[in-house]
């Protein structure tokens, strides 16, 4: 399904291709079959509001004042009958209206209670009826007995009143009765042409119609029977989780990937040519057109190795994975354009994902202090506390980093996010700059 493909009938409605669309017979669908789903919930609950009916007919009709022990006793039996048994009514009323809410919404969220457990029918009884969820599928049931039947109403009162004014000719064409139009009365056919005319326009409303009465009726449906469940919003949050993770595996994995590709091929090359460009300028006669020619092509070559040096190490530095968090880190600044101290001191490797966080934190960080900061001195600590891996970059430039001016610290930001750590900020105007990260110290 694609991004821009409505997933609700309300967001159907307003596009210009909704009657090509399947969306109108869905709502048609919905709506019909609400009207026994509607007959088939009012017999129980009429049942357990008869007791109140009872002394709503005695408050009503005027008759003689009842004993206050048996209005007591019919108002809590009623209440004991409408939230005692109400529910076990609600609970499969309710998964019901949720299957029927899939033809009126394509959202994959919706979810749906499961069935008893295995510990036995009164730990069920237990569990459902001290949720929340199930009291708001008595309300939701509450709601479908009394406000849906007036909404489904005045639908069938406007679709009505449209297939009236069609047909309307035909039902004064003896002229023996009148036919009622909203306000005025038609005794004629000449009257009544001027509103099949009408009638015939408004045709292509009634899907509108009901798809509006639908959409109404599923988003009520789904506010109260389909929010805040939490079992479900923890299994989307396990699922969103595990795939982030699963995201940050394999794109370290892709780029460990070419950064092997890259050393133990391109650079291989590389260094092979430079060393044949080397050989053939030590044969050629030095004051010669071709020496010349071929010390450039050498001086050129082994630039390009200094370059792709730097954008091996940019992708995954081979010494992170052979060596470790400081050694890569120590590799890392020895080219700085300003001296950097490095206190980097862990009684153990962390696990490789973290390991690669904290390496491109220091790399994002030197790399904004090398375009912003105008610093003279860095400094880059890295140690373990308790369960908690801290990299803190520090230098003495002119401060003032925001995120919101650039992606670099947003991008920082969210790599540390995708192994669940976070990122402090501290850069006042003049500086210093302090980027402290904390990531959560697993055992590699």
């Amino acid at each position: 399904m694609s991004s821009d493909e409505p997933t609700t009938v309300l967001t159907a409605i307003t596009q210009r291709r909704f009657l090509l669309t399947g969306w109108p017979w869905r709502s048609l669908g919905h709506v019909l079959t609400t009207v026994p789903v509607v007959c088939v919930v009012a017999l129980p609950f009429t049942a357990f509001c008869v007791p109140w009916l009872v002394l709503a007919v005695w408050a009503g009709g005027g008759m003689y004042p009842q004993p206050l022990g048996r209005v007591l006793f019919l108002g809590v039996l009623g209440a004991v009958l409408m939230f005692g048994l109400g529910p076990l009514v609600a609970i499969p009323l309710a998964a019901l209206e949720r299957t029927r809410l899939r033809l009126v919404s394509r959202d994959r969220a919706l979810s749906a209670h499961c069935c008893p457990p295995a510990a036995g029918l009164w730990a069920w009884v237990r569990t459902r009826y001290t949720e929340a969820a199930t009291w708001r599928e008595l309300g939701y049931t509450f709601l479908l007995l009394t406000l849906v039947p007036a909404l489904w109403l005045s639908g069938a009162v406007i679709v009505g009143l449209i297939v009236v004014m069609v047909v309307s000719p035909l039902l004064v064409r003896d002229g023996d009765e009148a036919v009622a139009l909203g306000f005025s009365q038609i005794t004629s056919v000449d009257q009544a042409v001027p509103y099949a005319i009408a009638g015939l326009l408004l045709l292509p409303a009634i899907p509108y119609v009901s798809a509006l009465i639908a959409g109404l009726h599923g988003a009520l449906a789904r506010s109260l029977l389909c929010g805040d469940d939490p079992d479900a919003l923890r299994a989307r949050l396990v699922e969103v989780s595990r795939s982030r993770a699963r995201l940050v595996d394999s794109f370290e994995a892709e780029r460990r990937r070419i950064e092997r590709d890259l050393h133990d091929g391109a650079q291989s090359l590389l260094v092979n040519l430079t060393l044949q460009l080397g050989m053939a300028k030590l044969d050629l006669p030095p004051d010669s057109a071709a020496a010349k020619s071929v010390s450039q092509a050498h001086d050129q070559a082994k630039e390009l190795m200094a370059e792709l040096r730097q954008l091996i190490r940019g992708i995954h530095p081979r010494v992170l994975t052979d060596r470790g968090l400081p050694y890569a880190l120590r590799a890392l600044t020895e080219d700085f354009v300003a001296p950097v101290g490095v206190a980097a001191d862990l009684p153990s490797r962390p696990a490789p994902d973290v390991e690669v966080a904290a390496y491109f934190v220091v790399v994002e960080a030197l790399n904004n202090v090398a375009k912003h900061a105008d610093a003279t001195v860095v400094d880059v600590a890295v140690r373990r506390d308790r369960e908690v891996l801290v990299v803190e970059v520090v230098d003495d430039g002119c401060g003032g980093a925001d995120p919101q001016r650039g992606s670099g610290l947003t991008g920082l930001a969210d790599r540390v996010a995708a192994v669940d750590g976070r990122m402090l900020l501290s850069s006042p105007p003049g500086g210093p700059t302090v980027v402290r990260v904390e990531l959560p110290w697993i055992e590699s």
